[in-house]
């Protein structure tokens, strides 16, 4: 059996184990290849509370709301940005150390990325794409390190595209740049050190404190041996190297998050100029593709550990899903107590003006008495509470994500919010609400208890 159909049965393998709730894998015999693959870490929510060393995603976002109310932030970014003050936070901060493993082994010349097996994900993918990557930068304003976490297309043993959005951080610090750029990119970490790169922090937050906070230890970083930038030191694979802030090329097309192809366009460079791994390093990888993907568990962590600060901003907000069917920021269904007339208005908008909240395509609003996390409901609610011709607001010329394929211009396109709370008559509606149908609770208990007794009680 050729190469090509080799790779494409284990690309199959892990779509169909993301997508089956199976295990996290271990490829320990990839063909044409001396080291391991390792894939599907988090692919479920108990291995993402694992990773975290939590029982539950509520815990982390309980220990973040404990900081908040000790200092009584005005507002959500405030409150974020007091973070590094608090005491707890802080101890966390990462620990600069001479050395780790990731240093086992240094090559300074006759490497290649051809000795990783990196993967070609989909058929029609532009080529072999590192997918797991934590990309370091730092910012030449501020001299502050970032790390985020975007797809690399490997052009050739020494050479990568760097996927910057114009919107992420690792876009602000290269174009700030001037010229060239710095970067080192780490394959393989402390699972919540992985996160941390994925995590919607602002500026001023440390992602490694930020993983530090997570895992209660203090993240030990590496100076590399090409570049000033710190790195984890305990990392599989280091790749050093910069980019030129006049070079662009060709990156993708790619099999993407959102279920598509996202076209080929031109993007930065990445030259390495140096590699460090461990003696024999696992390389670790992601697929992503039609949800629910690896990434999907990924989301659903900010999603549970970032509600506690959007409260903060927003305290009528009771929930919030993220449906991984909608690709996250597609569609944000929000629950409220609402209290007074287009109360769910000013929260579309509140939410819209948060980070990356700013991508939400439609923003769904509904009272305080739906399970957001329940379809049947957020259906049955929406469809029956909302009037089309009153209750829909669409905005124009808004900010959207670089994947949205259906906005008519690149990172521009339109939003929809849907205010689907009960509405009165200081909203203009004059018509009185028939009640919800409900049984009477003491035959809800009786029947309970005789269902629980025919063992039928979860169905």
């Amino acid at each position: 059996m050729n190469g090509r159909l080799e790779w494409l049965r284990l690309l199959e393998k892990l779509d169909r184990g993301v997508k089956s709730g199976g295990p996290a894998l271990l490829f320990e015999n990839v063909k044409g290849y001396k080291h391991p693959v390792f894939a599907n870490g988090f692919g479920t929510m108990e291995r993402m509370c694992l990773a975290l060393g939590v029982s539950s995603l509520e815990e982390v976002g309980a220990r973040i709301q404990e900081l908040l109310e000790f200092e009584a932030p005005s507002s959500l970014w405030e409150g974020i940005k007091m973070l590094p003050q608090v005491a707890e936070l802080t101890s966390f901060a990462p620990k600069r150390v001479k050395s780790g493993s990731c240093k086992e082994v240094i090559l300074r010349d006759g490497f290649s990325l051809d000795e990783f097996p990196i993967l070609k994900c989909w058929p029609c993918d532009g080529g072999r794409f590192i997918t797991l990557p934590l990309v370091f930068t730092k910012n030449r304003r501020t001299g502050k390190q970032n790390v985020g976490m975007y797809r690399m297309h490997v052009y050739d043993g020494k050479t990568t595209g760097m996927h910057w959005h114009i919107h992420k951080h690792g876009a602000r610090d290269y174009m700030e740049s001037g010229g060239k750029i710095e970067v080192a990119v780490a394959i393989g970490a402390d699972p919540a050190v992985v996160y941390s790169a994925t995590a919607p922090l602002p500026d001023n937050v440390d992602e490694m404190m930020f993983a530090g906070f997570l895992r209660k230890k203090n993240v030990e970083l590496v100076k590399c041996e090409t570049v000033d930038l710190f790195v984890p030191a305990h990392a599989e694979i280091v790749l050093e190297g910069y980019v030129d802030a006049k070079e662009r090329r060709t990156e993708g097309p790619f099999g993407d998050h959102t279920g598509y192809y996202s076209l080929a366009d031109e993007f930065p460079v990445f030259h390495v100029t140096c590699i460090t791994h461990r003696k024999n390093p696992i390389y670790h990888a992601t697929v992503v593709g039609i949800p629910p993907m690896e990434d999907a568990y990924i989301g659903k962590a900010t999603e549970r550990i970032f509600l506690p600060l959007i409260k903060t901003q927003l305290p009528e907000i009771v929930d919030i899903n993220l449906p991984v069917e909608a690709v996250f920021h597609n569609l944000c269904i929000v629950s409220i107590k609402k209290r007074y007339p287009g109360q769910a208005k000013k929260v579309m908008f509140a939410l819209w003006g948060m980070g990356q909240m700013m991508f939400a395509k439609i923003i769904i609003v509904l009272d305080d008495d739906v399970n957001v996390q329940d379809m049947r409901q957020v259906m049955w609610a929406t469809t029956t509470r909302m009037n089309p011709a009153t209750d829909v607001t669409i905005i124009d010329n808004a900010p959207t994500d670089t994947l949205d394929h259906a906005s008519l211009l690149p990172n521009l396109g339109s939003k929809m919010g849907i205010d689907a709370t009960r509405k009165g008559s200081s909203e203009g509606f004059n018509r009185e609400w028939p009640d919800v149908l409900r049984m009477d609770s003491e035959i809800k208990k009786r029947i309970d208890s005789i269902w629980k007794e025919l063992g039928l009680n979860n169905r």
